[in-house]
């Protein structure tokens, strides 16, 4: 539906449809996110103030018509707002389904060296989910079930009693997983390591490279260990952990899927270019990027990152005597409607701290920024 009649006479049929239709997605979003108001994107409120009388909205859209801000009134996108409508309408099942499929070559080259391990993903992605099924395969049904338990908060032991129930529905001779030790075990190759790295308790160095055989910090002489009990000599646990899962592995993972390439590239090839800002690429700061890399700029699969950090407590608890900071990296090649999804927010660092990391946040991040550096050389 066009978009023009946002800004067109306000006595006619066209806008009082398309009021109409406007405040119907309003309420059904408002439903969504369980809001108690809506935002008022009336020329004067201008998606600042917030009503909850959907009645006084509607006179207020016709008295005083709707802000330029709300949509860019041109063809090109409307149809930009089809496509978003579209993807976030997509069955989410069989998109997951595909990526899967999509991925499994990926795997087979991430498991190359681990040749038994490559040999049961293999059985598991042909094996049927019960005899005689022709539709889905064990793999396919245990992938899509872990990402349900992951992104509904199920417990594992939630998670285990589904298993057990779904074994006893489905037909005899099936071969879902009876908990969810068995199904991590089934789907973890699927996934990437996590590195865990020592740190100095002081956060004055990472034990890797040079420092990686050292049992004491060579800047503050703290142990690298904790100890057990009252014998000093005897060693304990590291003192302080940093887990850092690389980027590369899961950046080659994401060009793997076609779907996710093309959605990368779509700051050269699907955005609209004009005077309005509606992505990162149309700003100033991008084009001066590509300005100062010309090389870096020409290459359009190039990835644009931002990297964000805040601490929170995993406990929950009000507590300050545990603080986790996780480091996560946003994406800006992507569509807007994509770019702050949680599957393409990717979580690379996780410093476990008694206290915020502040100044010394630069150690922990050295990991990370040696990967990064890595793929801008190369």
């Amino acid at each position: 539906m066009s978009r023009r009649w946002m800004y067109g006479d306000h006595t006619t049929v066209e806008y009082l449809s398309g009021v109409e239709e406007f405040l119907r997605c309003a309420l059904a979003h408002q439903r969504n996110t369980k809001a108690a108001k809506i935002y008022c994107p009336c020329r004067d409120c201008n998606n600042v103030r917030r009503l909850a009388d959907i009645d006084e909205i509607e006179v207020i859209y016709f008295v005083v018509g709707l802000s330029k801000i709300t949509m860019s009134e041109s063809d090109e996108s409307d149809e930009s707002d089809s496509d978003i409508s579209e993807n976030n309408e997509m069955d989410d099942d069989e998109q997951e389904d595909n990526e899967i499929n999509e991925m499994m070559d990926a795997v087979k080259d991430h498991l190359n060296e681990r040749p038994h391990i490559l040999e049961q993903v293999l059985k598991a992605a042909e094996t049927p989910l019960y005899p005689g099924c022709t539709k889905f395969k064990l793999l396919e049904c245990v992938a899509s079930l872990s990402n349900l338990k992951a992104e509904s908060g199920w417990t594992e032991e939630s998670f285990t009693k589904l298993l057990k129930r779904l074994g006893l529905w489905f037909p005899d001779g099936n071969d879902i997983p009876t908990s969810a030790y068995y199904a991590n075990k089934l789907t973890n190759p699927l996934g990437l390591e996590a590195v865990k790295i020592d740190a100095c308790p002081n956060d004055c160095i990472l034990y890797r490279k040079e420092y990686e055989n050292l049992d004491k910090c060579p800047t503050c002489s703290m142990s690298r260990y904790k100890r057990k009990g009252a014998n000093s000599a005897k060693r304990g646990p590291p003192a302080k952990v940093l887990w850092y899962i690389p980027i590369i592995p899961r950046f080659e993972r994401l060009f793997s899927v076609k779907k996710n390439a093309k959605y990368l590239r779509w700051h050269a090839e699907g955005r609209k270019k004009d005077e309005f800002l509606r992505h990162p690429a149309d700003s100033p700061q991008w084009r001066t990027i590509d300005k100062k890399y010309p090389e870096f700029g020409k290459e359009v699969r190039n990835l644009r990152l931002a990297l964000c950090t805040d601490g929170m407590n995993p406990y929950g608890s009000l507590s300050s005597q545990h603080s986790t900071w996780p480091v996560l990296l946003a994406i800006y090649n992507l569509p807007p409607w994509l770019c702050m999804k949680r599957k393409y927010i990717m979580l690379s660092l996780l410093i476990s701290v008694p206290k915020q990391p502040g100044h010394d946040i630069d150690v922990y991040l050295a990991p990370l920024i040696d990967d990064l550096k890595l793929l801008w050389n190369e």
